[in-house]
């Protein structure tokens, strides 16, 4: 959520999954208002809650299942959003506490993350800017016998306090002027720790995203951003939090950098 669209994408899949025409950037992230972002803010924060709302939903709802209907860079990209997705859920289940808690999932999409965790015990709270991700991930909680809230808003409008905040490939689609605001909101909705993931901005990475602007595709519609990670770490530790355990998953079209901060 972000905008809260929960959308795992790759460090630069935003641009070039489009240029094999699998999907556009995946939306976990939600904008805020133009009074606190901007302009520019605003535009990409209605891209992406007007893209996962109509063709991106079909097609990220594919990505996000099980269903065979899927290319290979389409299926390349759901088992990396898989294996992150895994990557939380083995911390979570090493600390065997989660029974009870609160998890604040923001850009929830459709329920990657926050179902397996209600199914653990957690008491979900979980947001997506995309009122069809929102919808589908309530839909598939149901149909499992599974409580937990899910409802439609971007990630700066979400409040409360949480043991645990999740915000899982939504970064890709904040501006990074924007990303440190997104992070210090994050936190100050967290009483324990924060989980976050983004495309970490490598040179490597970002030589792959340029090849992918030269070829611009006819799915590709929201922009991809790229994050300094020792801008997000410091981001995370000036807001009282300190890395406790990381990750790394790269695949050939997702790359993500997974990160757990625990309030000092």
């Amino acid at each position: 959520m972000k905008w809260s669209s929960s959308i795992a994408i790759t460090a630069f899949a935003a641009t070039t999954i489009s240029n094999v025409n699998a999907f556009a950037p995946m939306s976990k992230a939600p904008m805020q208002s133009c009074t606190t972002l901007g302009m520019s803010t605003v535009d990409d924060k209605t891209e992406v809650r007007e893209y996962f709302n109509n063709e991106g939903f079909s097609r990220w709802n594919k990505i996000y299942s099980e269903t065979d209907d899927v290319n290979s860079v389409q299926l390349d990209i759901r088992t990396g959003h898989d294996q992150t997705i895994q990557k939380i859920i083995n911390w979570i289940q090493e600390d065997g506490d989660i029974k009870g808690k609160s998890v604040c999932d923001c850009g929830c999409g459709v329920g990657s993350l926050a179902i397996p965790l209600a199914k653990m015990g957690a008491k979900i709270s979980a947001s997506d800017i995309s009122d069809s991700m929102a919808t589908e991930a309530a839909r598939r909680a149901k149909e499992l016998g599974i409580r937990a809230k899910f409802y439609t808003s971007d990630l700066e409008s979400v409040t409360g306090k949480y043991n645990t905040v999740t915000c899982v490939d939504v970064a890709i689609h904040y501006p990074s002027e924007k990303m440190g605001e997104m992070v210090a909101h994050l936190c100050s909705l967290a009483t324990d720790r924060v989980i976050i993931s983004f495309a970490p901005k490598t040179w490597y990475y970002v030589f792959l995203k340029k090849i992918g602007e030269l070829f611009p595709g006819p799915s590709k519609t929201t922009r991809a951003y790229l994050h300094e990670e020792q801008f997000v770490r410091n981001a995370l530790k000036k807001a009282g939090f300190e890395i406790a355990r990381e990750e790394m998953t790269g695949t050939n079209f997702y790359f993500s950098r997974l990160l757990e901060a625990k309030r000092v």
